[in-house]
């Protein structure tokens, strides 16, 4: 049995190094892992380990722009359609790997997942294949600093999961980026990110967070969006299928974690004896709510 991860998500949410990551816990697991690049503007520094199957050994965004004369989002756009038309490329790379374990490094345009067919005939194609699959959906802890950013996180990764109706994880990444401290105005935090005391309400989606209490409407940073709001609140609450485990890259412990639901999503070696996923430890953000 063969199986491939779909590591996705948005631009600057750390797919790339998440991946390089996931590679070396393979790899110190005994486990034969293998990186496929998919992002035709990857720079070749930007991975860790080099990509056993590249997109661009048949197009790169570079070229595309430079002989077509395309902007980065019609050149990708381009370039993805391009391999939809060639899947047999693919396919003939994807052959010679047989009961081994597939990082696929995806990029991160959101149409991508939301509603464009690439990704979607992907996933058709790997399953006519043998090729088990799930997909890994990481949005930074940035996304924290503001409820409404996080629910536009929460919704496209809402859209994303019914658009390619695999087994999914969503994983939110750059954990370390929050201190544990919320009165300390530094300590490692970036760009605002302070303190650990709500981060359950994000995890688990508090749909709540954006709704405003009754009467208080007017008080709210944009009252006119309120009944907007409500909506979403509204469909978050009647269709709960977004929550996050927390990553942070430098604990061996929080990637062991997410690695073991990946695993037990896919159901890996589901020839031996069924392993239930790792949880956290008590003393991992034990002050969620």
């Amino acid at each position: 049995m063969r199986y491939a991860v779909l590591v996705t998500g948005p631009a600057g949410a750390g797919k790339s190094t998440f991946s390089g990551s996931f590679m070396t816990h393979l790899s110190l697991s005994r486990r034969t892992a293998h990186l496929v690049n998919l992002d035709p503007a990857a720079a070749a520094a930007s991975f860790e380990y080099e990509p056993a199957i590249d997109i661009k050994d048949l197009i790169s965004l570079e070229d595309v722009m430079s002989e077509l004369d395309y902007g980065p989002n019609g050149g990708l756009v381009y370039c993805f359609e391009y391999l939809l038309q060639n899947m047999d490329w693919l396919e003939e790379e994807l052959g010679g790997f047989d009961d081994d374990y597939l990082i696929i490094d995806c990029p991160g345009q959101i149409e991508l997942y939301t509603h464009h067919p690439f990704l979607p005939t992907l996933v058709k194609n790997l399953g006519r294949m043998g090729i088990r699959t799930c997909a890994v959906y990481l949005i930074e802890s940035q996304f924290m600093e503001d409820k409404y950013k996080f629910f536009s996180g929460v919704l496209s990764a809402m859209s994303a999961m019914v658009n390619l109706e695999i087994p999914w994880i969503n994983v939110m990444s750059k954990m370390d980026l929050v201190t544990s401290n919320p009165e300390d105005p530094s300590g490692g935090a970036r760009n605002g990110i302070r303190g650990r005391r709500n981060i359950g309400r994000y995890l688990d989606p508090d749909p709540m967070l954006l709704a405003f209490p009754q009467g208080h409407e007017r008080s709210a940073p944009n009252p006119r969006f309120h009944a907007l709001n409500q909506a979403i609140v509204q469909l978050i609450e009647d269709h709960p299928l977004v929550s996050f485990l927390p990553l942070d890259l430098t604990s061996s412990d929080s990637l062991e974690t997410v690695v073991s639901h990946i695993d037990y999503t896919m159901q890996y070696g589901e020839d031996e004896e069924p392993k239930e996923p790792h949880d956290l430890d008590d003393g991992d953000f034990q002050d969620l709510e």
